[in-house]
């Protein structure tokens, strides 16, 4: 069998360290693998001018998967973020954010097992803005005055929130063909469709129709700042949460802070032919270099990167093998050490997870 062509994308801040710490415990797996490594982030853009050249993503599309680390966002760049850049241009419109209780992780939670499948590519993440006071914003502002008849102060910025039928019915396919696949119980739709009814009201519109496709899987819909309160007081009462994006990226954090924090949060970003796979934490500059941060969240993705090649197996040694080492407590990072025991860094922690995977 070919080896599977994964490109690399290291990254910067802990990045390199992160993404090496992870290449490690895939190729524990035995499985084969052809890494293709590459560079994008602060560094690049100081030699290319962009911290995301066009390289990069070509790389990604002649690959079978991508795993990711971290980026800083670029100041002063054209490119105002490169996961939100990279998700774009490979249509990328899946984001898939696991969280489940890991022992030997302090949690205030015990049991949870949570998926957030969260809408990519629409939203308030779409770039479109208007700067205060510029010709463009006061030429829009006037052009919603006169169509809606609200007043809007003429100082203000401007953001769009395009939220279509398209997007919005093939995130919540995606959800439901996720819990389906993986025997999952139920999907709960999360929106602000009570105060925003042609935006938020059209992505649950979306969700109900798909829904009524899968009678096998259970259909619930929740507004998203009652939903929170519910997830910090009844976390149980969920499965699969989809969400269009802002709320997608808010939720997911309060998700991840109840197994424990971003330090053991995974993320994949899934296309009809692309995925690249990534922690949800970032860059964290002020540690790179120091052999000193917590690894799991990016095996953790490796770990999806391996469910979406088929290798279900290894993927499954990789998650067993990360939560016997955080449980042990022997060979963890200084955020996961026991009190009285001795920390031990980034690349030692991965090696003691390379090791129970390959025993």
């Amino acid at each position: 069998m070919s080896p599977y062509r994964v490109t690399l994308i290291r990254g910067d801040g802990i990045g390199p360290e992160v993404t090496q710490a992870a290449r490690i415990v895939l190729d524990a797996t035995g499985i084969d693998f052809e890494w293709v490594v590459v560079d994008a982030g602060a560094e690049v853009m100081e030699k290319s001018g962009t911290p995301l050249p066009a390289p990069v993503i070509e790389a990604v599309r002649a690959s079978d998967a991508a795993i990711k680390g971290p980026i800083t966002p670029p100041t002063g760049a054209g490119i105002r973020s490169v996961n939100v850049a990279l998700r774009r241009a490979l249509d990328l419109y899946a984001n898939l954010r696991p969280a489940r209780t890991l022992p030997g992780v302090h949690s205030r939670y015990d049991n949870i097992d949570l998926v957030v499948v969260r809408e990519n590519t629409e939203d308030l993440y779409s770039g479109i803005e208007f700067e205060k006071n510029s010709p463009q914003a006061l030429e829009v502002i006037e052009m919603l005055v006169r169509l809606g008849g609200k007043k809007i102060f003429p100082r203000s910025g401007l953001a769009v929130k395009p939220i279509s039928s398209e997007a919005s019915e093939r995130i919540a396919r995606f959800a439901f063909e996720y819990a389906r696949r993986n025997a999952r119980r139920k999907v709960t739709a999360v929106h602000k469709a009570n105060i925003l009814k042609h935006t938020d009201g059209l992505f649950l519109e979306a969700a109900r129709q798909v829904a009524s496709e899968y009678p096998d899987v259970e259909f619930e819909d929740r507004i998203v700042d009652n939903l929170c309160m519910q997830l910090v007081q009844k976390p149980e009462l969920f499965d699969v949460l989809v969400l269009p994006n802002l709320y997608g990226d808010i939720v997911s954090d309060l998700t991840a802070g109840l197994v424990g924090g971003l330090g053991v949060a995974p993320g994949a970003n899934i296309g009809d032919r692309y995925a690249v796979f990534e922690a949800i934490h970032g860059s964290a500059p002020r540690y790179a270099g120091q052999n000193k941060v917590n690894p799991s969240a990016l095996i953790l993705s490796g770990a999806l990167l391996l469910r979406h090649l088929g290798e279900q197996e290894a993927a499954v040694r990789v998650e067993q093998a990360v939560a016997d080492v955080i449980a042990e407590g022997q060979s963890v990072t200084y955020d996961l050490a026991p009190a009285g025991s001795t920390p031990v860094g980034t690349r030692q922690m991965a090696e003691a997870i390379a090791a129970k995977v390959s025993a």
